[in-house]
């Protein structure tokens, strides 16, 4: 949850300290004041004004209130300017308006310990069938600052998993990597490594218009992934991770990415997984919110 506040006044700070410990006069000119908060798209303004007896709020996206703290829903994301006109008794008007930046939410935390979150993510799931090897299921969901990622496998973290995200940044299948294995997509990106420990390695495709060779040029990307919580029970394993958009190369500004997961076993040797089933389209993630 956001929270940010504005002051626009139309009285200069020195008189307003003068004035507040004498009693309010008829007549004054209002003193708009307002905070916020957001959770999603969804904003509660909270209207602090001073000197005024009614109140107009214009959001900014052709909707209107006369509500003294309302709370508005806005359509999706962009840039909005909500301003706050303030009545006073003498019919006299202030306003004030701030640039409010809204961006999709999720409702994933990385930091609660928790994987309760996700149930919550009912529209981004791919079920393991009977071609998926050890993958019993996976999500996807992402906000302004990270693409989360959500496994649950027969498997154990001793076991050392290495996965392989492929990625196709531009649902583009004339450009990137191309396999019988995952059609459906021309992969310009592969995220690679156990996870756990540390390692998740950035690879760009470098294969150019061999597309069939898997051509892949490590890059040093430092810090851009975040673990979750990480639950056993049993031979079932449970985690989450969020990788930094803006550390991707193209990431923070598609509308969208196809995605195809394989896990190997810990050399490389065998695939263990594979999410969705192999030889199956490449799950797309609409990002366009």
């Amino acid at each position: 949850m956001k929270k940010n506040i504005l002051l626009l006044s139309t009285i200069s700070f020195v008189f307003l300290s003068v004035i507040s410990c004498k009693k309010e006069k008829p007549g004054m000119m209002p003193d708009p004041f307002y905070s916020y908060t957001t959770e999603g798209f969804t904003v509660q303004f909270e209207n602090l004004s001073r000197f005024a007896t009614s109140y107009k709020w214009d959001f900014g996206d052709g909707t209107a209130s006369t509500e003294a703290s309302p709370v508005h829903t806005y359509p999706h994301k962009g840039k909005y300017v909500p301003t706050l006109i303030a009545i006073g008794e003498n019919g006299k008007e202030a306003e004030a308006s701030t640039v409010l930046h809204l961006s999709k939410g999720s409702s994933v935390n990385l930091n609660d310990n928790t994987l309760s979150d996700w149930d919550t993510v009912t529209h981004n799931v791919v079920i393991g069938g009977k071609n998926s090897g050890n993958f019993i299921e996976a999500k996807y969901d992402y906000d302004g600052n990270y693409l989360y990622v959500y496994f649950e496998q027969i498997t154990k973290v001793s076991d050392g998993n290495i996965y392989d995200m492929y990625i196709d940044m531009d649902n583009n299948p004339a450009t990137g990597f191309i396999s019988n294995d995952m059609p459906g997509g021309g992969y310009d990106m592969l995220i690679e490594g156990t996870v756990f420990g540390g390692w998740l390695d950035v690879d760009p495709f470098t294969g150019g218009a061999n597309q069939a060779s898997f051509t892949f040029s490590n890059i040093n990307v430092s810090s851009y992934y975040k673990m979750g919580a990480v639950q056993q029970s049993g031979d079932t394993l449970r985690f989450e991770y969020g990788i930094v958009r803006s550390k991707i190369p193209g990431l923070s500004s598609t509308q969208g990415i196809k995605i195809f997961v394989q896990a190997n076993s810990n050399d490389w040797s065998t695939v263990v997984g594979t999410s969705p089933d192999i030889g199956t389209k490449a799950f797309f993630l609409d990002m366009s919110e």
